[in-house]
């Protein structure tokens, strides 16, 4: 592909992201995350040999390389250290030193983006937000990790879109941005939310889906609390939230909702079958 187009801008997401399909299986996302990245690292790197001028490669990770924060500890902020405790968040931390050593070794134009967890449309449905909507809908089992009191600092894809392309407008290759959605919220008030949230769209009775919740055996490993200090992007490339959960969960959950075969497919696998 870099040998027939003239990139100019490769943003590259995460293609492995689920936790707790990296416990159980962590071969993929060492193949995918850290080999994938090292890959596409070299591919940029040869066809931008001769110039790098008006080349940028937008590298996008996550802010669960950082580990865990205590309840009231400062938010992550790009200086914080790397801590990751999960096969997930440690092959994300690998590949993000893979494509900081290929900008100072090498020169590429390299940026970092590290993000808060994502919500809304589109969302693969093993996730905790599109999870518990489709589970709710359908009167089965809420399985709530633990106690629940988990926080985790929620982003609204659309604004995470924006802050991507705030950086690649104005992010200086070698740099970092943390981008979070100032958001923090308890895993099972999450949960509780969307099932007012299902409730009232599906004119049920308040409380039915409520009674869904089960606590379920804590994940291995699992952090304790997230949360980003997204000043640095605010103030050099004069990026912000727009999105509160509050603002938006309805029209996540109608969403979701209008679009029952979509999930169906994906739940059922039957979208592996389709040709591509």
């Amino acid at each position: 592909m870099f040998a027939e187009y003239d990139f100019e801008r490769v943003i590259h997401f995460a293609a492995e992201s689920h936790v707790d399909r990296s416990i159980l299986g962590p071969d993929a996302f060492i193949q995918t995350n850290i080999n994938g990245t090292y890959q596409l690292l070299e591919a940029a790197r040869g066809a931008w040999r001769e110039s790098h001028t008006g080349r940028l490669f937008v590298h996008v990770s996550t802010d669960e390389v950082y580990g865990s924060l205590a309840p009231h500890e400062a938010p992550f902020t790009e200086s914080s250290l790397y801590r990751p405790n999960s096969p997930y968040s440690a092959s994300k931390a690998a590949f993000d030193h893979l494509a900081r050593a290929w900008f100072h070794t090498y020169g590429l134009p390299v940026v970092v983006t590290n993000c808060s967890n994502n919500f809304g449309p589109w969302q693969f449905p093993e996730k905790l937000i599109p999870l518990m909507i489709l589970n709710a809908v359908d009167g089965l089992e809420l399985p709530v990790y633990g106690d629940g009191l988990q926080v985790r600092d929620w982003l609204h894809v659309e604004d995470h879109c924006d802050a991507l392309h705030a950086v690649i407008a104005g992010g200086k290759p070698g740099e970092t941005y943390v981008i979070g959605g100032e958001n923090e919220k308890r895993n099972i008030d999450i949960v509780r939310a969307i099932c007012t949230a299902v409730d009232e769209t599906l004119g049920r009775s308040p409380g039915t889906s409520v009674k869904l919740i089960r606590s379920v055996p804590d994940r291995l490993g699992h952090d304790r609390r997230y949360a980003i200090d997204p000043a640095k992007i605010r103030t050099e490339l004069g990026w912000k939230p727009k999105k509160t959960f509050e603002n938006t969960l309805m029209d996540v959950v109608r969403w979701y909702l209008d679009s029952a075969i979509w999930a169906k497919e994906i739940r059922s696998g039957e979208y592996m079958k389709s040709s591509r």
